[in-house]
């Protein structure tokens, strides 16, 4: 169990993320069009892994927004933003705030990934949720950076997400 805060008060996860050296865990994941998608689909490319709680806060639509604008120009890389918000919600926020490079995907159906991935949040108010982390990893799927966010309220360091690439 890993131990996070939400606005300055202590909530755990499930565990702690994968580290660099690692292989990425397969996932089953919804895309705004509803369809399935798993590791394999993004075989031999660079993955950046947004994982948040909910698009629905300003600091994960912020996220989103420094993602998908970084993700423009990024060569054979996949910037998948991740939480468990209903596809239909991320596809409305997609569209609202012009996000096209970065792509949202949902764990609603099971919440696997945040269970595999050890980031589901056990206590506080947004148990259930997705704990604020990023996840880089090589084409080959190789984790080169992982951060958990020790604060929900606060971004990812971008920079050093970025600079694993």
């Amino acid at each position: 169990m890993a131990t996070i805060n939400f606005k300055g008060t202590p909530i755990s996860t499930l565990g702690n993320l994968p580290k660099a050296g690692e292989q990425l865990k397969d996932f089953d994941l919804i895309t705004n069009g509803l369809a399935h998608v798993s590791l394999k689909d993004f075989a031999g490319k660079k993955l950046v892994l947004n994982i948040f709680p909910s698009l629905d806060t300003g600091v994960c639509a912020a996220s989103v927004r420094t993602f998908n604008k970084a993700a423009a120009g990024l060569k054979d890389t996949k910037v998948l933003c991740i939480s468990r918000d209903l596809p239909f919600a991320q596809s409305r926020f997609c569209g609202a705030e012009g996000i096209e490079n970065a792509i949202t995907l949902s764990d609603f159906a099971t919440g696997k990934f945040g269970k595999d991935y050890q980031l589901e949040m056990t206590s506080g108010p947004l148990a259930f949720l997705h704990s604020r982390a990023v996840i880089v990893a090589d084409a080959h799927g190789k984790i080169l950076y992982s951060e958990q966010v020790p604060e929900i309220t606060q971004e990812p360091d971008y920079e050093k997400a970025l600079a694993a690439l």
